[in-house]
């Protein structure tokens, strides 16, 4: 695509809003041209829009990661004081009514009947690694906003965790799947559920396997704001101007709080290496009924594509 021009952000139905900045000559070319990442630089707000656009499975695949590591060099390298504006960083997702199935499930089947631990550290690592730098804005004074629209699942629900703000539509779902298969969420979930909720509510959630509503995680503070279905966009939108006045005192309580979380990146690391090795002990049991909820995921992404 042409890195003159910006990609578009869906509204609803009838309407696109499309941006053509007057600083776009400014913003490194590249983001434009990510395989799975679809971006947008709103100079008015200074909001720089990004929705994944999986290539197969709405899931953290290698492929998705790679997207999201240069994603997060070129904001870094481009954005920020004396360089382009960056206020606001927004992630969505284009699949229809999912924002992400977590992990690359097939992928870790293939790991672990080959007893890859290295495989399976290297993939946690990589992901842990762009959770950290999320939960430090990339070193850019600036909000981020997690968009959720659809499933956000295991992994998917772990990535929220690490922005700022949360906007999730009242139809949206939530949830950590990876105990039903004799797993747990390896990339964040127990670090910040943790600091979030404490840790009794956070073990809850994790070893539930519950489906948590929109509404349900609004009322324990995970969830910032709710929009109407098909509206999240556009509440976003109204979150991003509600926010202009107050923006230095949003960015300054929000690294206060991440001061008392203490939360580095070593720690993050070490209990992806404690998933590394449950995963090694998975059953084939465990591994088929990891391999039917991929089944399940694919058939509903299907269903919502067709829909």
């Amino acid at each position: 695509m042409d890195s003159g021009v910006a990609r578009a952000i869906p509204l609803d139905d009838e309407e696109e809003l499309f941006c053509k900045s007057a600083l776009q000559s400014a913003v490194p070319g590249a983001l434009f041209e990510l395989e799975e990442l679809d971006v947008l630089y709103e100079d008015a707000s200074a909001a720089l829009w990004t929705f994944m656009r999986p290539a197969d499975r709405p899931s953290f695949t290698p492929a998705m990661l790679r997207d999201f590591e240069s994603w997060q060099d070129l904001i870094a390298d481009g954005f920020g004081p004396e360089k382009v504006p960056l206020r606001y960083l927004v992630l969505g997702s284009r699949a229809p009514n999912v924002f992400c199935f977590g992990g690359d499930l097939e992928l870790f089947q293939r790991l672990i009947r080959e007893r890859n631990r290295a495989g399976l550290v290297e993939y946690g690592h990589r992901c842990c690694s762009i959770l950290h730098r999320n939960i430090a804005t990339l070193g850019i004074p600036m909000l981020t906003i997690g968009l959720v629209q659809g499933a956000a699942l295991g992994g998917g629900f772990e990535a929220l965790l690490s922005f700022d703000y949360i906007v999730a539509e009242r139809d949206a779902t939530f949830g950590l799947p990876e105990i039903m298969f004799g797993l747990f969420p390896g990339m964040g979930a127990h670090a910040l559920l943790a600091r979030k909720l404490g840790s009794a509510m956070a073990d809850r959630i994790i070893v539930s396997n519950a489906t948590y509503t929109a509404e349900e995680l609004y009322q324990l503070g995970i969830v910032h704001h709710l929009a109407e279905p098909g509206d999240g966009v556009n509440a976003v939108r109204d979150f991003i101007k509600k926010s202009e006045r107050r923006h230095a005192g949003l960015i300054g309580s929000r690294r206060a709080i991440k001061r008392v979380w203490q939360l580095e990146l070593a720690e993050l690391n070490e209990i992806t290496e404690l998933w590394a090795d449950t995963a090694l002990q998975l059953s084939e049991t465990d591994l088929k009924v990891m391999n039917r909820l991929v089944a399940a995921q694919g058939r509903l992404a299907e269903r919502i594509a067709a829909a």
